[in-house]
């Protein structure tokens, strides 16, 4: 049977397992109320002043001890909450085991819990004054809890599916595991493949406690949740695995406040035991129900045990930021299934407090259309239902925008384009109107307007009727593989197809019998390639010039011929070829056929090889800098670079030699040569050139530039590479909030040159700047040991270093706060691109509610999913040296 969250539950040695939440607890089942609307708790993310809750405990009806229900709310973790905040319900009282009880949630409120304490002569008392005493602790208790229970929602998901898909169909595991991970922000061993499919499955469930990953939406967890009498706990927190990071980093604070709050309790001795709450629909019997499950059986012996449950937070919580996977995709509303892909938002795949979804389309008319859509996590998105759709009602062309409710709230989620199925007239490219040759297998690009709906595709000529490969170039054309190896010269029919209609579009070409066509072949002397143009090169084997053989490599089409690449054959040389002489070469086709072509021989092309480079950083931005750079590759436009070559061919450098550096599409190029003193002999062979970017080719330019020699006639070698021009952006401040949670402001200038920022070398969660971001600040992860990781929009392939300690911003008090989240929220707003879609909140910090301040409402900015929290910075790239 599979286990639930793994945890720490007893005293255990530093190897042992932690024990799982897998005894059952009391249920209660919770409604709520809010502007005349009820609605089940499994629906409700999070609870507001004025709410009225329904809670009705439901205990066995053979239950021999009586348990006392007690509902607080707490204000902030230096507040402790009045004593009107706390509600006595005794659960084995008919009236409310028949009706349940009715508690208002109270103004200023920012977390509820829920206490099941065994009665005693102080139960109410004791559990008043220790909370009251000590608020911090159950706020950061109720905060962990939360968070602790959407994980179990989004595991408990994961592995339903896999036991389902493992049960019933074992071959498509691995399909719907990659899927799921996607979905719910879950790890998969990708070694479990590599098992027989029987075993696959088990492999995939196991290390439970490893496979919930960060979602974004909360805050980090470390791997243990530590309970048990409060001698035991600060033993056990220093045996939870901090270094394999999996569940519920905060619960060990949280934990430890309980620790040293019962060490201080003298008037009645509790243990108090977390519970998770199940929200996932197939661990629960409905939506109003929350099963309580423990990691540590409860004891009725001194120190009693009393269960804490946790409600969900109070105060506004935006929605999880839902997005699509491929955000160009088209989709075909006909199509036979419609899938939807999208990510980011585990807690809508694994909770149901995203609900009434629906795809909503405009018609022709300019009516209203809602099609019903349900988030399906095996599959890795939205399946949209359109039974009953009248694609007569629809234009050809539209955007489907995702709405629904989030708890008591109207949600509007993303867009998707899409298409109708309709009659199409389609296109062939005017390049491969005859480029059908038979045997062998050649490509049409077609374009029509309703490519999205495209099906299948078959070919018919006079021997029958094949499918053939395509796909899906562009919303409006595809590519499609037309298999002529066998075929006959003459007509044949290409048959498109599309969803939801029967009769397929066809297309009539011809195909040609088309022998090689030999034009010429051309090599440099010394080349290790040259190549042979003409047409049907397909059907060349080798061919020979002066006793060198060569053999074929790339087949490129140009224009309406081809073009190959002739490649020596192992062991041979063309340094031996006579350059300016005309000869002929022989051709052998793979029928056995000799072919003659006319040959020509080129003077060998000069060649070098690069030795070493450096960078040379002017004192700007070698002292002091916040920028990092990581790789020699990256060449700021105000450094110098400096590289050495050695002569390959000839062996010598000439007095006229020079080295042209520049992009390879010839954008921007300088030639480097003795003359100007950019190139500098060492010796006969070895030469030292210098470039200074900046002049040669000016502050704007960025981007991969290669080198090649150019000899004194002009001749040409190949390009090689040399470095990468990245353009910098200055960093000027970095402030941080007190409170851990909440992400920093990143200000400076030319903040468009950044691609993207994040707080690990991985970049597991960062943050993205947008295309023409014209801003001066925008919202990063925290700073790990005074460091982010940048990757650069000219070269985002690498991974570089900020070295900027953050300003910390002290947290406002009372009114203060308030003023200052709105006021913030509106600077937010009015500064950061509207284009980007802020993170969802995470569930209020204990600093947060130390002030009374309610979280702030989502900026329109570049945000990171989450702000690390890990006390070492993670493992970098090994630094180039220290830049801006």
């Amino acid at each position: 049977m599979i286990s639930a969250l793994l945890l720490s539950a007893v005293v255990l040695p530093a190897f042992a397992d932690p024990a799982p939440f897998d005894l059952a607890g009391p249920q209660i089942e919770v409604r709520v109320q809010r502007a005349g609307k009820t609605l089940p708790i499994g629906q409700v993310p999070n609870l507001q002043a004025g709410d009225r809750l329904w809670l009705h405990p439901v205990l066995d009806k053979s239950q021999s001890v009586r348990y006392l229900m007690v509902t607080v709310f707490l204000r902030g973790s230096t507040n402790p909450p009045p004593d009107d905040w706390f509600t006595k319900t005794e659960t084995w009282s008919k009236k409310v085991q028949q009706e349940g009880t009715y508690i208002v949630v109270p103004k200023d409120a920012q977390q509820a819990l829920v206490f099941f304490a065994p009665v005693t002569g102080g139960d109410f008392s004791t559990l008043r004054s220790a909370v009251r005493g000590r608020p911090g602790a159950f706020v950061r208790a109720s905060q962990d809890l939360n968070q602790a229970s959407l994980d179990r929602a989004r595991l408990d998901t994961y592995l339903n599916a896999v036991k389902l898909t493992d049960r019933k169909a074992p071959e498509q595991l691995k399909d719907v595991s990659s899927m799921l991970a996607r979905s719910l922000t879950v790890k998969v061993d990708p070694d479990c493949f590599e098992r027989a499919v029987e075993l696959q499955g088990a492999c995939l469930m196991r290390n439970q406690n490893n496979l919930v990953l960060d979602d974004g939406h909360g805050m980090t967890r470390v791997a243990a949740l530590t309970s048990g009498p409060a001698s035991d706990l600060a033993m056990q927190a220093s045996y939870s695995p901090q270094a394999s990071y999996g569940f519920y980093a905060s619960y060990v604070g949280a934990v430890m406040d309980l620790a040293r709050l019962l060490d201080n309790l003298h008037t009645a001795e509790y243990q108090y035991i977390p519970a998770l709450t199940s929200m996932h629909m197939e661990t629960v019997e409905s939506l109003d129900s929350l099963n309580l499950k423990l990691n540590t059986p409860p004891s009725f012996h001194n120190p009693k045990s009393v269960l804490v449950v946790s409600l969900p937070a109070i105060g506004q919580e935006p929605p999880p930021p839902l997005r699509p996977v491929e955000p160009k995709k088209v989709y075909c509303l006909e199509a036979s299934k419609l899938l939807l892909p999208v990510e980011g938002a585990p807690v809508i795949f694994a909770t149901e407090y995203a609900h009434e979804l629906k795809l909503s389309l405009k018609s022709t008319a300019g009516k209203n259309i809602e099609l019903p859509v349900k988030a399906d996590a095996s599959l890795g998105g939205l399946v949209v239902d359109t039974t009953g759709l009248d694609p007569a009602l629809l234009p050809s062309d539209s955007t489907g925008i995702l709405r629904g409710m989030w708890g008591f709230s109207p949600y509007e989620g993303p867009s998707f384009h899409l298409q109708n199925a309709h009659p199409v007239s389609w296109e062939v490219a005017s390049a491969d109107r005859n480029a059908l040759v038979i045997g062998r297998e050649d490509s049409l690009h077609l374009t029509g307007d309703g490519a999205a709906c495209v099906s299948s595709v078959a070919i018919e000529d006079a021997v029958g009727t094949v499918t053939a490969d395509w796909k899906l170039t562009r919303p409006d054309a595809i590519e499609v593989k037309v298999p002529l190896q066998d075929a006959q010269p003459g007509k044949i029919t290409l048959a498109i197809t599309q969803s939801g209609l029967i009769k397929p579009e066809k297309i009539t070409l011809s195909s040609f019998a088309q022998a090689s066509h030999l034009t010429g072949f051309t090599i440099h002397s010394g080349d290790p390639a040259g190549v042979l143009e003409g047409a049907r090169l397909d059907e060349v084997a080798t061919l020979e010039l002066s006793g060198v053989k060569f053999t074929p490599g790339k087949l490129q089409r140009a224009g309406d011929g081809d073009r190959l690449q002739m490649q020596l054959a192992a062991g041979a040389s063309s340094s031996g070829l006579s350059p300016d002489t005309s000869v002929t070469a022989s051709v052998v086709l793979k029928d056995g056929r000799t072919v003659d072509v006319p040959a020509t021989v080129r003077i060998a092309r000069p060649r070098v090889s690069l030795i070493t480079k450096s960078v040379q950083l002017p004192p700007e931005l070698a002292t002091g800098a916040k920028i990092q750079l990581t790789s020699p590759d990256e060449v700021p436009p105000a450094s110098r670079l400096v590289f050495s070559l050695k002569a390959l061919r000839p062996a010598t450098f000439s007095r006229g030699e020079q080295i042209e550096v520049g992009a390879e599409d010839g954008n921007f190029s300088v030639l480097l040569g003795l003359a100007d003193g950019a190139l500098v002999l060492q010796d006969s062979s070895t030469a030292l050139a210098t470039l200074d970017p900046s002049k040669a080719f000016g502050m704007a330019a960025f981007g991969k530039i290669s080198f090649r020699p150019v000899d004194a006639a002009g001749g040409k070698g190949d390009w090689q590479p040399l470095a990468s021009l990245v353009r910098l952006p200055q960093l000027e401040t970095l402030r941080c909030p007190a409170s851990r949670e909440k992400l920093c402001t990143l200000g400076g200038e030319n903040l468009f040159l950044v691609d993207s920022i994040a707080a690990d070398a991985a970049f597991t969660s960062s943050v993205s700047v947008p295309d023409g971001f014209a801003g001066t600040t925008f919202e990063v992860p925290r700073p790990v040991a005074g460091q982010l990781y940048l990757k650069l929009r000219d070269n985002p392939s690498i991974v570089n270093i900020i070295n900027m300690p953050p300003e910390i911003i002290p947290a406002p008090k009372g009114r203060a706060a308030a003023k200052e989240a709105a006021k913030q929220a509106a600077a937010a707003s009015s500064a950061q691109p509207s284009a980007v879609a802020a993170p969802a909140a995470a569930v209020p910090s204990a600093s947060g509610a130390a002030s009374g301040a309610t979280a702030p409402p989502a900026v329109t900015a570049p945000q990171a999913a989450t702000a690390p929290q890990a006390a070492t910075a993670p493992a970098g790239p090994k630094p180039q040296g220290v830049k801006q």
